[in-house]
């Protein structure tokens, strides 16, 4: 792995990081479409943290989560689950984003911010596992 993709990689991540940390601060405020839009930016630089790795980016997010799907769902590197919790995330930040009148709850925000953790997690022990530091 080229150094310069790591480096990249670790930036997306701890990017990914900060979002979470933003939705859960949002959560607390009761800005709950914010709180959305957080947690799914938290799971999309997930998934661009690891696609640096490969030196792979997208200007479209579908084509972020198509690669995503196609690299490490389809192949057995991250659960099917995971795939379900990019769509619900990537739905909802929709709705919360761009739907005129949309009330966001306190129930999906929460429920976004837990998908958003599990996946970050996921990404996390996985690039662990890959022990980037040699």
């Amino acid at each position: 792995m080229h150094n310069k993709n790591q480096e990249l990689s670790k930036y997306r991540l701890s990017q990914a990081a900060e979002d979470l940390e933003g939705a859960e601060k949002n959560l607390k405020i009761s800005e709950f479409k914010i709180a959305n839009n957080r947690a799914y930016y938290s799971v999309f630089q997930a998934m661009r943290a690891l696609l640096a790795l490969e030196g792979a980016d997208f200007k479209k997010h579908s084509g972020v989560i198509s690669y995503f799907r196609e690299h490490y769902i389809k192949t057995d590197i991250f659960d099917a689950k995971y795939s379900k919790i990019i769509t619900t995330a990537s739905l909802v930040r929709n709705k919360s984003d761009y739907e005129d009148f949309y009330i966001a709850t306190k129930e999906e925000a929460t429920a976004q911010i837990a998908g958003a953790k599990e996946f970050l997690k996921a990404v996390q022990i996985y690039m662990d596992s890959l022990d980037l530091q040699k």
